[in-house]
């Protein structure tokens, strides 16, 4: 039976150290001691935010040799993917307000320039 998931996505990425993490392995896998120099903390405290971030499954460990590598899982970010989505349609209605008023906004300057050409 596989183990169960002890942080879930949205509790991995709260933290804002997670989250640099997360970009830092999006191009490629990397040792924790390579991660660790990207950090003002020891290499105890990057461990402790990896093992969370595996712990949700955002990262995946592979042993090679003495070193353990991470590399992202971004499968995982699936489920933050899907439920922002939802939220998706409250920013495409408010984008499309604001596309309508500024062209109100500019039709009607249009027309003021125009009456104060045809004045003159």
């Amino acid at each position: 039976m596989a183990e169960a998931q002890k942080h879930d996505v949205f509790q991995a990425i709260a933290d804002p150290t997670r989250r640099e993490v997360l970009m830092l392995l999006a191009n490629q896998e990397m040792p924790v001691t390579e991660i660790s120099k990207h950090f003002p903390m020891s290499r105890t405290a990057v461990s402790k935010h990896l093992r969370i971030l595996s712990e949700s499954r955002l990262v995946d460990a592979t042993k090679k040799g003495r070193e353990t590598r991470y590399r992202i899982q971004p499968e995982a970010l699936l489920e933050l993917k899907e439920w922002l989505s939802f939220f998706d349609q409250f920013w495409d209605n408010k984008l499309s307000m604001l596309k309508h008023i500024v062209e109100d906004h500019s039709k009607k300057e249009c027309q003021q320039k125009e009456f104060r050409n045809n004045e003159n």
